[in-house]
């Protein structure tokens, strides 16, 4: 299995092409990279990061891939950057070079905030480029977004069910929504096919650590294409990364990312 993941590079700290790369290719997955963009490190908690947008190799890259007979069984994108990022990236997903899904992890907001540098025109982009996803991954700020409604933090069921089937009449397949049913003890996911709507709750620690969105995307993305259900996928990737937090939870200085590296052996075993 081959899959191209669409994302940045942050040299330094764990998260997007960091972790994706690993953690897919621990689940036995080929994985062919196209950086979006190079940053020396990621953006949360360095100052002065340094910052390399690629945009303009982006279609080179394409191009050559074209040229020689590429081919992938899937397209996973996560943190795009700007919307000449999510033109390419759809045009890789939907064009010769790609035979399978496209697992989209919007990557663009959080806590009912935009991330700095995203805008109302990405947003609008982004909406374009959900409408052919197979798997969205959303958080509940990105699926607000995406359906330009005011956020909720604690949304009721009646509130999740109209996300959801908002999400769908985009055209969007599959949606698995992060971060619902927050309580003090537990957090929790919500997957949706269109016809049917199952859960999983799990307990919450209430420490923020960065990259913990991507470990779980990466990890789904290990899990789905290996052929379990969205559900069981999604109840894989969210145990996975509770337990890289676990196992981080005793370095104060490492909030920059997630110990996930010690714990791909169980990850596999659980994929394969």
């Amino acid at each position: 299995m081959k899959i191209c993941s669409i994302q940045d590079v942050s040299c330094y700290g764990q998260c997007s092409l960091t972790v994706a790369l690993p953690v897919l290719s621990a689940c036995g997955i080929e994985t062919a990279i196209l950086p979006t963009a190079i940053l020396s490190t990621h953006t949360s908690g360095f100052q002065g990061f340094t910052f390399l947008d690629l945009k303009d190799e982006l279609p080179r890259i394409e191009e050559h891939w074209k040229k020689e007979g590429l081919c992938f069984d899937a397209v996973y994108t996560g943190y795009l950057g700007n919307t000449q990022d999510v033109e390419v990236a759809l045009s890789i997903a939907k064009g010769s070079l790609n035979k399978g899904p496209l697992i989209i992890d919007p990557a663009f907001g959080d806590g009912g905030k935009l991330y700095p540098g995203f805008d109302d025109a990405y947003v609008e982009g982004m909406i374009e480029f959900a409408r052919h996803a197979d798997v969205l991954l959303p958080n509940l700020t990105e699926a607000c977004a995406l359906l330009k409604r005011p956020y909720v933090a604690k949304p009721s069921k009646e509130e999740v069910d109209e996300i959801l089937k908002g999400l769908h009449s985009l055209g969007i397949k599959t949606v698995i929504l992060k971060g619902i049913g927050n309580t003090e003890e537990n957090t929790g996911i919500v997957v949706s096919d269109g016809a049917s709507v199952s859960s999983y709750a799990h307990p919450r620690i209430a420490k923020d650590f960065h990259g913990t969105g991507d470990v779980f995307a990466s990890a789904f993305v290990g899990a789905y294409l290996h052929g379990k259900p969205a559900l069981e996928a999604g109840k894989i990737a969210a145990n996975f990364t509770l337990e890289c937090i676990q196992n981080t939870l005793d370095d104060p200085a490492h909030a920059y990312g997630v110990k996930f590296e010690p714990l791909l052996h169980a990850l596999y075993e659980r994929v394969m």
